[in-house]
């Protein structure tokens, strides 16, 4: 699509909110500072507040919001938290009306504010480094870039930039990790680029953004949209007209790895002739609405669409639709969308315990049920509890996740569940079954000391072995497993500064295209780093 295509449609759906008051900016934070995130939860599962967390990274506002709520209730938190809370409002509080340069070491920023405008500067520098110790392999990885955020009037703004070097490289779109990947450059680089613009209303707020969305509940992964893909633009609506309702709608572009032959061409100049490769189009829409029966019970349910067409799809600009059934005006009988459906439950009504799961439907035929057949369904649920009077600070958190085969998956390559090659729901992929439990520590302000035990086994890639596509045994045959148990540690130093440990021991068995080489097998990975920034 050309950019004066797409110009009217940014138009129009900002236009129909232009003329409401607006209140303030909304800036995502992202989910990689885990120690605001895990605070949020904590308070949630304290019930000190209430949260919607099938949607992810939160706005600033959102946070600042919580930590506002979290004050009027200072006396109910512990001592630590108390000290948590004046800690994370030193990053997330207000910025002065008066003119002001400054500074700061608690968030270590520089910034800039007045009445109209305020700016925010960090750099992001990270160094971690570590080893497999059954191999003598050493493992390097450090990243360095910088973020801005802030506002002017009613536009509020944000942007990062990083480049991530690993040796060896980590995070390959067909390794079962989590660990996020992005376009490789030399086998060990990438680099990334997110932000965008926002508008925000007393109960609404629109923004043209680039990041990469996390839907869905869990403390080791999601399985609506888990966050490991690379980033992508897309227009995000948020809508919380009454406490009972909210809805998030987000429309996304794409990067199909899939080459359209008929805008391809060859190239010939001064340096020879080549071939310029063009990829098929790709687009994204999906929704969710969350709603509140219940104070502390969540209750979401949503639709996507993966479609590929030469130009936008009016049909998927639309928040409120259910996607499949506009495929079938649009497309008939041709392949040229894949549609899920997804259902999230969160509830906190029990103080100090958090119960959750996520039901991801990729196809559904109500006749499977009848016979032994699956249908393409993902399924997780678990629980957390913890912080009790006789055990402060101490959490306990079980959680499983079972995905049946082609979940994710689909036979026409530019309509499958990906963005760049990577899938977009969990890290594991179609035929798998995971659990996973810890047990977390926290000691001190912004400090958290965690053991963990994993494990993870998939079954055959039916997609790569083709044949039928239905009645498909799950887990017949285990192809590959990981058992691993660990100890990690972080500690915030001050806001956006914060050291990190980790030892991990696994025992990787199969298929050694799924995972790293230098994790194959039985081994000890020890790793230390300090970053400045997320």
């Amino acid at each position: 699509m050309r950019p004066i295509h797409l110009l009217p449609v940014l138009i129009t759906i900002t236009g129909c909110f232009l003329f409401i008051p607006l209140k303030a900016q909304i800036i995502s934070e992202p989910v990689e500072n885990t120690g605001i995130y895990s605070f949020i939860d904590e308070l949630a599962t304290d019930g000190i507040i209430e949260v919607n967390s099938v949607v992810k990274p939160y706005s600033r506002k959102v946070i600042t919001d919580a930590l506002r709520e979290a004050s009027r209730l200072r006396n109910e938190l512990t001592l630590r938290q108390q000290k948590e809370l004046d800690f994370f409002m030193a990053d997330f509080g207000e910025p002065g009306m008066v003119e002001q340069v400054k500074i700061i070491f608690n968030p270590a920023t520089a910034q800039y504010h007045d009445s109209l405008f305020h700016i925010t500067v960090s750099p992001l520098i990270g160094l971690s480094a570590g080893g497999v110790t059954d191999l003598g392999d050493i493992i390097k990885s450090w990243r360095n870039g910088a973020r801005i955020y802030g506002s002017y009037g009613k536009l509020g703004f944000y942007a990062t930039l990083q480049d991530i070097h690993q040796y060896p490289f980590a995070g390959k779109a067909e390794y079962l990790t989590r660990e996020r990947g992005g376009h490789i450059k030399g086998g060990t680089d990438f680099s990334e680029m997110t932000g965008g613009v926002s508008y925000a209303w007393e109960h609404a707020d629109i923004s043209f953004i680039k990041e990469a969305p996390v839907w869905g509940q869990g403390y080791s992964g999601t399985n609506i949209l888990s966050g490991r893909a690379p980033s992508f633009m897309q227009i995000k609506v948020h809508v919380r007209p009454v406490r009972w309702l909210e809805m998030s709608w987000i429309h996304g572009w794409l990067t199909s790895m899939v080459v359209d032959s008929a805008r391809s061409f060859w190239v010939t100049n001064a340096y020879g002739t080549k071939y310029r490769e063009v990829y098929h189009r790709k687009y994204m829409a999906a929704n969710i609405f969350t709603f509140t029966p219940f104070r502390r019970l969540k209750i979401s349910a949503g639709n996507s669409v993966i479609y590929s067409d030469p130009r936008l799809t009016p049909g998927y600009l639309m928040p409120l639709f259910f996607y499949k059934s506009v495929d079938h005006s649009v497309n008939g009988e041709i392949d040229n969308s894949n549609s899920q459906m997804f259902i999230d439950l969160s509830s906190h009504q029990v103080k100090h315990l958090h119960i959750f799961g996520t039901l991801f439907i990729d196809e559904l035929s109500t006749k499977r049920f009848a016979n032994s057949e699956y249908n393409f369904f993902s399924w997780r649920g678990g629980f957390r509890t913890g912080n009790f009077s006789f055990l402060p600070g101490i959490w306990f958190t079980a959680e499983c996740t079972f995905t049946y085969p082609l979940t994710f998956q689909h036979y026409v390559p530019v309509l499958t569940f990906e963005n760049q090659g990577y899938n977009l729901g969990h890290y594991l992929r179609d035929n798998t079954r995971n659990y996973w439990i810890a047990l977390d520590y926290k000691p001190i302000r912004a400090m958290n000391i965690r053991l963990w035990h994993e494990k993870s086994e998939r079954g055959p890639d039916h997609q790569s072995l083709g044949g039928d596509r239905v009645g498909l045994p799950y887990l017949d045959v285990i192809e590959w497993s990981n058992v691993s148990s660990g100890l990690e540690a972080s500690y915030m130093i001050t806001g956006g500064v914060s050291a990190t440990f980790s030892l991990t021991k696994s025992n990787i068995r199969g298929e050694e295209s799924w995972n790293a080489s230098w994790l194959t097998g039985k081994t000890t990975t020890v790793t230390g780093g300090l970053a400045w920034g997320f």
